[in-house]
């Protein structure tokens, strides 16, 4: 990455200069907003629109957030798969480490008043919207104190204060779910936008095309983004599709090629995007990225691609990776600060399982909350053997 500064040319100077050791030790580094410029990695690639600029405003304030909040996410999903392995988490659990950068950069071009709809990787989506590692940690074990309060567990997430809609199972079904959110956000005149994101694996889906067709025809402040991390399943892109050019597949719908490890990148696309779809309807963000993990916790992920090509991917294109190293080349943190942002994340994610194993499972009641309208539900009764063989004989009298 380039980088330039948006700052007059005797704050640059002074900005560039090596910094000194007693300095490193007393300056506030989280809190500095000088206006920095940063090129993206690689260009955008457009369909039926202009492409964006390749320069995003970012500041060492930013970078640094940036840093902690992927460190914080990789750390979470790496335990994650420590919890699964010791059986604490039961069930289908799918990973994002090594897509941060989608999350971390989308949130960075929207607010919570927009929504974001997703399928079943959305643990590291449920904390950038503002979601904590207690409700993370507990959801997964299955407790009280979960983000669906312990009932929806990995693929559940949900947070209506912050507009996130999950978590969704069946794959891109989320998809019509985020166009009826962009209707309803148009509907009330919200100056708002609805994320649905789906991977290269649901692109096919039927559901989508007509989702995204009444979305056009309504002109509805709809943005479909395809994490595309290049496997569905166990399916490389290129058996599954005839035109993997996901961004293109809306024909009549404009579409952006992004770098989905470039967190500046993301956060320059989806602004663009948003600005896009508030004055003309939908959009779709196809984001470059990249699962280390396998599919779900039940995927080993090497059967299918060397463990050569992860290790590559890895090494050229993480994005935390490319974080630190754009700090560290402009003398906004130094190599301590950061190890220390890591050991501090990996401390709160420790607490926080610590925490979550002391929650308390879901009083059996739970089992009927949320099925049916408040006051429309069903009352529990406990029948005895005699009353159960009572009700089902009168039933088949009855109807047989």
């Amino acid at each position: 990455m380039a980088l330039s500064h948006l700052s007059s040319s005797s704050r640059s100077s002074t900005l560039l200069k090596p910094l000194t050791t007693s300095y490193l030790l007393r300056r506030p580094i989280s809190t500095d907003s000088t206006p920095l410029t940063i090129e993206t990695s690689v260009p955008f690639t457009s369909h039926q629109c202009e492409a964006p600029s390749r320069a995003v405003e970012t500041s060492s304030k930013e970078l640094l957030s940036f840093f902690r909040d992927m460190a914080l996410m990789r750390r979470m999903e790496i335990a994650a798969d420590s919890l699964y392995k010791a059986k604490l988490v039961r069930g289908f659990c799918h990973l994002y480490d090594g897509q941060e950068a989608v999350c971390i950069g989308m949130e960075a071009a929207i607010t919570k008043k927009d929504a974001i709809i997703t399928a079943y990787r959305d643990h590291c989506t449920f904390l950038g919207r503002g979601g904590t590692l207690l409700q993370v940690f507990s959801e997964l074990m299955g407790r009280k104190d979960g983000c669906s309060k312990g009932k929806g567990g990995s693929m559940h997430f949900y947070k209506k204060d912050a507009n996130f809609y999950g978590g969704h199972g069946i794959v891109g079904a989320q998809v019509p779910l985020g166009c009826g959110l962009a209707f309803a956000q148009k509907y009330s005149k919200d100056e708002a936008v609805t994320f649905a994101l789906y991977g290269d694996g649901a692109a096919n889906q039927g559901q989508l095309f007509e989702a995204l067709n009444i979305s056009a025809l309504w002109d509805l402040p709809a943005i479909l983004v395809c994490e595309n991390n290049h496997y569905g399943m166990g399916t490389a892109e290129w058996r599954a599709a005839k035109s993997p050019s996901y961004y293109k597949r809306g024909d009549y719908v404009p579409g952006l090629k992004v770098d989905g490890m470039d967190a500046l990148a993301v956060k320059q696309a989806c602004k663009f995007a948003k600005e896009h779809a508030l004055k003309n309807g939908p959009i779709i963000l196809e984001m470059d990225t990249y699962r280390y993990h396998g599919h779900s916790m039940s995927d080993p992920g090497s059967t299918y691609r060397t463990r050569d090509e992860i290790t590559g991917v890895r090494q050229e294109r993480d994005p935390i990776e490319r974080i630190r190293k754009l700090i560290l080349s402009h003398d906004l943190a130094t190599e301590k600060e950061l190890k220390d942002i890591e050991k501090e994340m990996r401390k709160q994610v420790d607490d926080a399982i610590a925490q979550a194993k002391e929650s308390p499972m879901p009083d059996p009641s739970e089992l009927f909350s949320n099925v049916y309208v408040k006051g429309y539900g069903v009352e529990v009764i406990i029948l005895s053997s005699y009353q159960l063989i009572s009700i089902l004989f009168f039933h088949d009298i009855c109807y047989h």
